[in-house]
Order: structure tokens, then sequence, then C-alpha cells
């Protein structure tokens, strides 16, 4: 019997608890099996720069599982897993925008999707639109997003020194790189200044 053909990850059992991570290593200490796995063996999505999207399937309340090629069937299509993956988690996650100490802006969800937010342009649109700027966004771990005006370099540099420490200091490293959101534009792309 072949992975996808066991009851625990038949694709109708599993396809309503799979969720985007974003990530740049691929690894994640909270996954079941997250220690180490590669785009040998795990379906994964260039993003944006150095990010990447990897699956999770959700197991229970707060356990996770790395979705890896042999639990999915050969005609799977991973632009459909991916779109499928974004609408479970719209469906089951919710995003609140959160006040920094320092002027900036985290998004906050459950410490496990933080950083699967880049995934939603809707969301950095109503941020830049409400802002009535372009965003500098940083995502130094799964569970941290920071995000500020453009135009305000004084809280983007205490943002980028708020996301280094963040970086250095916790587990589920992702990113010290910095994007853009374009609000004219409406696109999220890696930043350079």
């Amino acid at each position: 019997m072949k992975k996808y053909e066991e009851e625990n990850y038949k694709y109708e059992n599993i396809c309503d608890k799979i969720y985007p991570w974003v990530k740049t290593e691929l690894t994640d200490s909270h996954a079941l099996n997250g220690k180490h796995f590669s785009k040998k063996d795990a379906p994964v999505i260039s993003f944006l720069g150095d990010l990447n999207v990897v699956f999770a399937i959700k197991r229970a309340e707060d356990a996770y599982e790395i979705l890896k090629d042999n639990m999915l069937p050969p005609e799977c299509d991973i632009i459909e897993l991916y779109h499928k993956s974004c609408e479970n988690l719209n469906r089951d996650v919710e995003f609140v925008v959160a006040n920094t100490w320092y002027g900036g802006f985290g998004i906050v969800a459950d410490g496990h999707h933080e950083a699967s937010s880049v995934c939603f342009k809707h969301i950095w649109q109503v941020c830049a639109d409400k802002l009535k700027d372009d965003l500098i966004i940083m995502i130094p771990r799964k569970d941290a997003v920071l995000f500020a005006p453009a135009g305000n370099k004084e809280t983007v540099q205490k943002m980028i020194d708020h996301g280094e420490q963040a970086y250095e200091q916790g587990e589920n490293k992702i990113s010290k790189n910095l994007y853009r959101f374009s609000r004219e534009r409406k696109e999220l792309v890696t930043y350079e200044e």
C-alpha cells in the first residue's frame, strides 16, 4: 500500500487540513516530522526571493506534520494544492494587525501561521491603503511578521532592529531580509534600498 492510500493520508481526508507555511530553511521544530526535509521529498514552491512555501497538515490542536511527496497521489497538482491550502488558511486562521512599541506593526495569529500572512495580498493592500504608503515587511520567524510604512525611515530602522533581535532569539527562523509591498502596483517584492 502506498502512503497516500493510507487512511491517515488519503487526500480527501487531509485536503481541508493542509496549510501553506512560508520558509527559507526546510526545517521546523514544531512539526512532527519537521527536523529536516528537502525539495527531493516534499512539495516546495519558490515564493519570493529566498522564501519558499511548504505544506503542513494539521493533525491535532497544536500538532502539524510536513506534507511529503509520498503522501500525495501522483495526479495532485501542486499549484491547486497551494490555492486549496490558502483557502483553508483564510477559513481557519484569523490574522490581526497589532501595534508595536516603536510605531510599526505586527501580524498576530496562532503562533504557527503568522509568516503565512504574506500569501494574502489583500492583507497588505488594506494596510498600505490605511497607512497611505508602501510597506516594508520583515519575516524574522514563523511566528513573527513585522511591517512599517516605507516613508517613515526611523520606524523602519527600529523595525529592522527589532526583527533582527527576534530572528537571533527565536526558533523557526525565516529571514532578516526585507520585502516591500507596493501600494500602487499591489505587489510584494524583495526590497532593495
